[in-house]
């Protein structure tokens, strides 16, 4: 409908008058009015229904990633600590999933989500995805999406390497250089406050008060005004909520003339404060976001998705609804890798759905291929599964259980491996631990006294662990 109404209207010049043209926007605004005037007009008429399919194909993809933030860090997740009213109110309109898993720090999540596969089978190095890789960018560019990323990146700093693989636009810190500089004998992260950023590896220095988080956050809502007429891939790994822990420009202590922080974990020797500040934040930036979204009108049909990318830090406690929760970013314990997930798709996702299957990162690829209709080359292995079907409100063939695989370095000897439901774990080492009932993993589980179902499940977890035995990990000898 769309379609006709654009083509029709462009392409007949009133009688008696020049041909004028008339802007694509315009149209567009027109035919959203009609088609909503029909549907109102006619709600049950098999018409309506394929004005609604229509309205769903090829849909814009947004996937938003937090920085070192937890599953317990958002106020719809249990949090006492941090409001987020922004991200409650996408959870309370689309689908939130209690159980996903990163892996324990940054590079070897991005790896993963990027390329839909487990870390033993591509993980480099800490700082580097393997140039051979494909990602889901590349997938969707070759679909017709016009693709960008911008926030960290941490993968590599050849100057093309987000456009090698397959971002149109980059907007980065810490890409080609290192995201610090040194003035008058001191060095200073330049994240946050007045920060260092490449554009599209041209370097790009804020020395006027800027806020890291706040340019990004402005080109990625210049991308979607610009590029809002075909589908979009926007990718935006977030420089929030990383240490340093610094002041926001909604912090008291705020000082734009800053030329970043001068130790690693921030400038002030109040964490707790800050880093609420900083989730604030965050969710002030998706809330802009979700508001841009609308305001081109593209928002009923953009998959906007929203995860951490590891647990959060460790100075970090977080008072919860399920107890106190001590960040633990970098280990294999449950606060390591279990992030927040919410998924928003108003012309899809039902409403204040609450999802209890298990899902990790390699999942979002082939989710996002199967959402787009984009095609995933002939041979490429993934490791994930499709979590559309859940999307959409189907009962779909939801995973039994997941895999990790984790070497900070990519070095084979410190490599760790599990296996777990959303209750149970079972490592490589034949450790069985009951999560919820031993978080720290202190106490592992004795076979002598499993009851028929735990040595049912650990029979599953250890079929899971079996799946992979076999792959060689890159680094190998």
């Amino acid at each position: 409908m769309y379609q006709f109404l654009t083509s029709t209207q462009a392409d007949q010049p009133s009688v008696g008058a020049p041909r004028r043209e008339i802007p694509r926007r315009l149209l567009h605004r027109l035919a959203t009015l009609t088609i909503s005037a029909l549907a109102v007009a006619f709600p049950q008429t098999p018409y309506s229904k394929a004005l609604s399919a229509e309205s769903t194909t090829r849909p814009n993809i947004v996937v938003i990633m937090a920085d070192d933030m937890g599953y317990e860090c958002l106020s719809a997740n249990g949090s006492l600590d941090h409001k987020t009213p922004n991200i409650d109110a996408l959870a309370a309109g689309g689908l939130r999933f209690e159980h996903c898993y990163s892996q324990p720090i940054c590079t070897p999540s991005r790896v993963k989500l990027m390329t839909g596969k487990s870390n033993k089978r591509n993980y480099v190095k800490f700082g580097k995805l393997d140039r051979q890789q494909t990602t889901f960018a590349h997938i969707l560019k070759d679909a017709g999406y016009t693709t960008c990323i911008a926030g960290k990146w941490q993968l590599g700093k050849e100057a093309d390497a987000p456009q090698h693989f397959g971002f149109d636009q980059s907007f980065l810190w810490q890409h080609t250089r290192s995201g610090r500089s040194k003035e008058n004998g001191k060095n200073y992260d330049r994240r946050y406050v007045n920060p260092l950023i490449e554009l599209n590896g041209q370097e790009r220095d804020y020395v006027d008060g800027e806020y890291g988080p706040d340019v990004c956050t402005d080109f990625v809502c210049d991308f979607i005004d610009k590029n809002n007429e075909k589908p979009f891939l926007v990718y935006y790994p977030m420089i929030l909520t990383h240490c340093p822990f610094d002041p926001t420009p909604d912090s008291t202590d705020w000082d734009p003339k800053r030329l970043g922080s001068t130790t690693y974990k921030g400038d002030r020797d109040d964490p707790q404060r800050l880093f609420r500040d900083m989730v604030s934040y965050v969710d002030k930036t998706i809330g802009k976001l979700d508001a841009r979204l609308k305001k081109v009108g593209v928002r009923d049909n953009t998959l906007l998705m929203f995860i951490g990318d590891n647990g959060t830090d460790t100075p970090i406690v977080t008072n919860t609804t399920f107890g106190q929760v001590v960040g633990a970013k970098g280990q294999m314990v449950d606060a390591g890798n279990h992030v927040p997930c919410f998924m928003s798709w108003p012309g899809v996702i039902k409403k204040g759905r609450v999802v209890q299957d298990i899902i990790d990162f390699s999942d979002f690829l082939p989710t996002i291929c199967e959402a787009t209709g984009a095609k995933m080359p002939d041979g490429l292995t993934v490791d994930g599964q499709s979590f559309l079907p859940r999307l959409k409100g189907e009962a779909g063939s939801p995973r039994d259980s997941i895999y990790m695989w984790y070497s900070r370095n990519g070095a084979v000897k410190q490599a760790r491996a599990f296996s777990r439901n959303q209750r149970y774990k079972l490592y490589e080492s034949g450790k069985f631990y009951d999560v919820p009932n031993d978080r720290l993993e202190k106490q592992p589980l004795d076979d002598a006294s499993l009851t028929d179902e735990q040595r049912r499940i650990k029979a599953v977890l250890q079929a899971r662990l079996d799946r992979f035995a076999d792959i060689k990990p890159v680094n190998a000898k």
